[in-house]
């Protein structure tokens, strides 16, 4: 129930246009928005790519700020060649990446987005399943991320259902990326309660992207 470490980072995920001059409004995967001041160099693909840096689009980050209001926490890129909205149109629903290589270090209680999918969750000595997706609670009109709310484990459980398990603190106990591990210690009854009804699968795909 283990998956290869993937080749790359997600940075952002692109949303829709920001402006008239080719500014992308994009939901943001990373701790560090700095980055772009000094890492130009992007990468742009569809989610869950997993080819080499040929086959995906290089890209350069003329600009960025961080919005406030409804999009507080989300950020706006401008890229090199991109100056028109239907430009802009045209990469919106890519993802914004960078190689594995050349991510930035973490502090010990940090961790990429990105690697943890693939990750089995162990629930004390017990697996869960294998994480296929991280999600954020929104505010209502779905404009902006909760920051203050734990993201949701999306996990496919080992009877193929999808299971929601909330990436607390409170519930960690350790992560290995590396090894593609996730130690949590749950509390009673927060699988049963958080399984679709029914035991019936989800499809989750868009639910992040």
């Amino acid at each position: 129930m283990t998956q290869r470490t993937p080749a790359w980072i997600v940075l952002a995920h692109l949303l829709r246009p920001q402006g008239r001059k080719g500014e992308v409004l994009a939901e943001l995967f990373t701790d560090f928005p700095e980055r772009f001041e000094t890492q130009r160099r992007v990468f742009l693909a569809a989610p869950g790519f997993a080819g080499d840096e040929a086959q995906a689009r290089p890209a350069e980050v003329v600009a960025f700020w961080l919005p406030v209001g409804k999009n507080e926490g989300r950020v706006v890129l401008q890229f090199a060649g991109i100056d028109t909205i239907s430009e802009a149109e045209s990469i919106a629903g890519q993802d914004v990446l960078v190689p594995r290589g050349e991510r930035l270090p973490l502090d010990d209680e940090s961790v990429y987005i990105s690697e943890l999918i693939g990750c089995t969750v162990y629930d004390g000595p017990l697996p869960v399943g294998v994480v296929e997706d991280v999600q954020f609670a929104m505010s209502a009109d779905g404009a902006r991320r909760l920051d203050d709310a734990a993201p949701l484990l999306a996990v496919r459980s080992l009877e193929e259902d999808e299971i929601l398990v909330p990436f607390a603190k409170a519930f960690l106990v350790a992560v290995n990326t590396e090894a593609k591990r996730i130690d949590m210690t749950l509390p009673q009854g927060l699988i049963e309660v958080n399984r679709p009804v029914g035991g019936s699968s989800l499809n989750s795909e868009g639910q992040k992207r």
